[in-house]
């Protein structure tokens, strides 16, 4: 089923730019990045920026990252997938990060949630500027390899 992406998270002070792959399917559905409960992005997110707080309304969790020089961000425009799992991408398709970058100019790192959607971009990233380039574990459920303590501390070091 192809399933496309969203707009990009973003305004004129963005430094840094997370990239996932492709939204899930709750995602999609609710027109949110990370709308599914399970993901651990905006618990490490507030827990970085917000004092541990959460915040309920979408509207403030983008201000809340905007706020601290933060977008958000797919690597596909859009893809063919069975279900939210990366491992079935097919017949995808890149965002334009030339045309991205060119209107953001601020943007100096890359932050890639999880190793997939880093991927993805280096198909094409020979032909963009050069940006500083991180990985970080995945916040998605699917990803038990650490804990949701590391995973927090390490997101913690790039993003601050």
């Amino acid at each position: 089923m192809k399933k496309t992406g969203f707009h990009p998270i973003i305004n004129k002070s963005t430094e840094i730019l997370i990239l996932g792959s492709l939204p899930s399917d709750i995602s999609i559905r609710t027109g949110e990045y990370y709308a599914n409960p399970q993901n651990q992005f905006w618990r490490i997110i507030f827990n970085i920026y917000n004092n541990g707080q959460s915040l309920f309304s979408y509207e403030e969790k983008c201000d809340l990252i905007l706020k601290n020089k933060i977008g958000l961000w797919d690597v596909l425009k859009h893809a063919d997938r069975a279900n939210s799992l990366d491992s079935n991408i097919r017949n995808e398709e890149i965002n334009d990060f030339a045309n991205l970058f060119s209107r953001y100019p601020n943007i100096r790192k890359l932050v890639f949630n999880g190793k997939i959607a880093l991927t993805y971009y280096q198909r094409l990233s020979n032909k963009l500027p050069k940006k500083d380039i991180i990985i970080l574990p995945s916040t998605s459920s699917v990803n038990t390899t650490k804990t949701f303590a590391q995973k927090g501390r390490e997101w913690e070091m790039v993003l601050k």
